[in-house]
């Protein structure tokens, strides 16, 4: 009788005498599962429909098999309808139900870097690899980059189990303030939404175009539940900046912002990071608002610039799905095929195998180029793009100055 069979036997002779019994709690030897925790409820669907795309067709790659194990992908959603974003409590209650699903072998997420604060002391405890897409904020990974206690505070067992396949914002941050000179901007007002992401690379952008001798005329953090901004944007089309720059997401606002900004008057120049490079910013700012004066920053290189493995999964994504993948649906492609190389090379069904063979990435051939992770977690990959909005779309505009 095998060990699945002796589970299920017993639970069938005990059922009355202690109630239900989920086999699961010993896990299934031959299957490997990996779950996605994503924002999947408000408007960032859009954008995380198209990295579980990615995710999905890189385990179809491999026919849902690794060695001697089937994959089992799941797709969870850590937003809730109350927020209609990312929620602490929906993330927290994931990383919980993943930890304790023995067949978990890795988890890819988040996409919100204030929820990876949540769930990576929890993974890092039980020795679960987490591989994020999206995650840029630096003192996730970085020392010296945020809070003192960073990243020190989410490594409970001192062993690396967080990785990126993104740059973060510290390349990002200073990477658009070069670029804001670049364009001829001598005046910025620095707006951000208070969260994580969003004030980090606020700040980073702050202060980088203080060393290039710009003036900040402002410097605010927004209520991103705020019906409108109509005095936030008066008092800055007082200030009259060259340059509105904002550190946030969609899902904090941000369109809102560009509405109540050019309402107000306001005819300069706008610039978002990555958080805001998605059809969602466009569709709520209204093109015409934004239309050739707003600028936005990505760590990476957009779909349709793509060569080698990256130009292939490109066409085959247009034909699978008819449609353009999001700048982010290669990046859950690229940490699916990481997590199911480490699988590969781990040769077993281990935690600890996994997250080591994880962390063991180097010249990984991907989507994204031949890239390693650092000692940190993050991804040795440094390119950094900038986007503009024609016709009412996110196009491709040049790549950026990366500086030491």
């Amino acid at each position: 009788m095998t060990l699945r069979r002796f589970l299920v036997a017993l639970c069938i002779s005990t059922l009355g005498l202690f109630g239900a019994c989920d086999t699961r709690k010993a896990g299934r030897p031959d299957v490997i599962k990996i779950v996605s925790s994503l924002p999947r409820t408000g408007s960032a669907n859009a954008q995380t429909t198209t990295i579980v795309n990615g995710i999905r067709m890189a385990i179809e790659e491999v026919g849902g098999k690794v060695g001697d194990f089937t994959i089992e992908y799941e797709d969870w959603d850590d937003a809730s309808p109350q927020r209609g974003n990312w929620d602490p409590a929906v993330e927290a209650a994931n990383a919980d139900r993943a930890v304790k699903d023995p067949n978990i072998m890795v988890y890819i997420g988040t996409f919100n870097s204030g929820a990876a604060k949540v769930s990576m002391p929890l993974f890092n405890k039980a020795g679960v690899a987490m591989i994020s897409p999206a995650n840029t904020y630096p003192g996730l990974t970085k020392p010296g980059t945020g809070e003192p206690n960073e990243p020190a505070v989410y490594r409970p067992s001192g062993k690396v189990n967080y990785f990126r396949v993104v740059p973060a914002d510290d390349l990002q941050g200073t990477a658009g303030a070069t670029w804001a000179k670049k364009l001829g901007i001598t005046s910025v007002f620095v707006l951000h939404d208070r969260e994580v992401y969003g004030k980090g690379i606020a700040d980073i952008f702050k202060a980088r175009v203080e060393q290039l001798g710009l003036a900040v005329k402002g410097y605010d953090g927004i209520d991103t539940k705020a019906a409108n901004y109509k005095s936030l944007a008066s008092k800055i089309k007082g200030e009259n900046p060259d340059l509105v720059y904002f550190g946030g997401t969609t899902q904090s606002n941000a369109g809102q912002l560009a509405k109540d900004l050019r309402a107000a008057g306001y005819a300069g120049k706008m610039m978002v990071p990555d958080g805001c490079i998605e059809n969602a910013f466009v569709d709520s700012a209204g093109a015409d608002n934004v239309n050739d004066t707003t600028f936005g920053t990505f760590g990476g290189k957009p779909a349709d610039q793509l060569t080698g493995r990256g130009a292939d999964f490109y066409a085959k994504y247009k034909e699978k799905y008819k449609a353009e993948p999001e700048v982010y649906a290669v990046y859950g492609y690229e940490a699916a095929r990481v997590a199911l190389d480490a699988i590969k090379r781990a040769g077993r069904k281990d935690r600890e195998a996994i997250r080591l063979a994880v962390s063991e990435t180097k010249d990984f051939d991907g989507a994204l180029g031949t890239w390693s992770f650092d000692p940190n977690g993050d991804t040795t990959l440094r390119t950094m793009t900038g986007f503009t909005i024609k016709g009412g779309k996110w196009k491709f505009e040049e790549y950026l100055s990366v500086a030491p």
